[in-house]
């Protein structure tokens, strides 16, 4: 028998295709792992902006929470009611803080002294000189 035939028997045949695609995403996430291990934490803040610091730490710490939530389902223990989600739940909402804060960075910014040069140049100003000219009264028409 060849390696695959015995694995087959291990478990059913349906679930083969996701057991490859989880196989897959373990390696994949091995190899992200791998090359974040290979500088060191002090070296690779230093080169990011606090912002991206930030995100750094809070995706390391929801990928952490995220495998232990796995785990758990694999123990048999139902993640839902353990202390992880509201850690998870935690670590989400300051993720929406920080992609506030880096939307707000991106959003353009308003010249305000741009802006009123603009708003007084379009709206009309009468000159003085038609000031006078238009206040000096009509020639009367004379009445006979």
């Amino acid at each position: 028998m060849s390696e695959d035939d015995i694995n087959m028997e291990e478990y059913p045949t349906e679930i083969h295709e996701y057991l490859a695609a989880f196989e897959k995403s373990l390696v994949s996430v091995d190899e992200m792992l791998e090359t974040m291990m290979s500088v060191s934490r002090s070296e690779l803040l230093q080169k990011l902006e606090p912002l991206e610091q930030a995100k750094l730490d809070l995706v390391s710490a929801y990928a952490l929470n995220s495998m232990f939530w796995v785990y758990l389902a694999t123990q048999g223990i139902n993640p839902k009611e353990h202390p992880v989600k509201q850690e998870l739940e935690r670590i989400r909402t300051y993720m929406n803080k920080v992609k506030e804060i880096a939307d707000k960075k991106k959003a353009s910014k308003l010249d305000k002294g741009a802006a009123s040069r603009f708003v007084r140049n379009a709206l009309w100003d009468p000159n003085p000189e038609n000031e006078t000219i238009s206040k000096t009264p009509a020639k009367a028409k004379k009445r006979k």
